[in-house]
């Protein structure tokens, strides 16, 4: 195997707030974002709803990219496809949207 078909796992995380949203219009829009996120090749996507305060969610979204994609992230972030994308995902929820990718170690 190459280095560039090497791949590290990654956890991408949104967390939103959606006052008086119908949990499963919140789930349908996450799922038709799923295409998108199959770019990175293999992934798992789910979303959770607070129990305690039920206006809260978190995306989660683990994926493998390839190594240079990972090492170009904050270039594909700064793409203006992928700013286009961003932009009207965050139009969808009103309030602000926590971002945030993790590795496990």
């Amino acid at each position: 195997m190459s280095s560039s078909d090497q791949t590290v796992r990654r956890t991408l995380q949104f967390k939103f707030t959606m006052p008086g949203a119908d949990p499963e219009q919140v789930a349908a829009m996450v799922r038709s974002a799923g295409k998108f996120y199959g770019m990175f090749g293999s992934m798992r996507m789910r979303l959770l709803q607070n129990v305690d305060d039920p206006a809260k969610f978190v995306q989660e979204i683990e994926y493998d990219a390839s190594e240079a994609v990972e090492i170009n992230r904050q270039k594909i972030a700064g793409d203006p496809a992928m700013q286009a994308y961003l932009q009207a995902w965050r139009t969808m929820f009103p309030g602000a949207v926590e971002i945030d990718v993790y590795r496990e170690l």
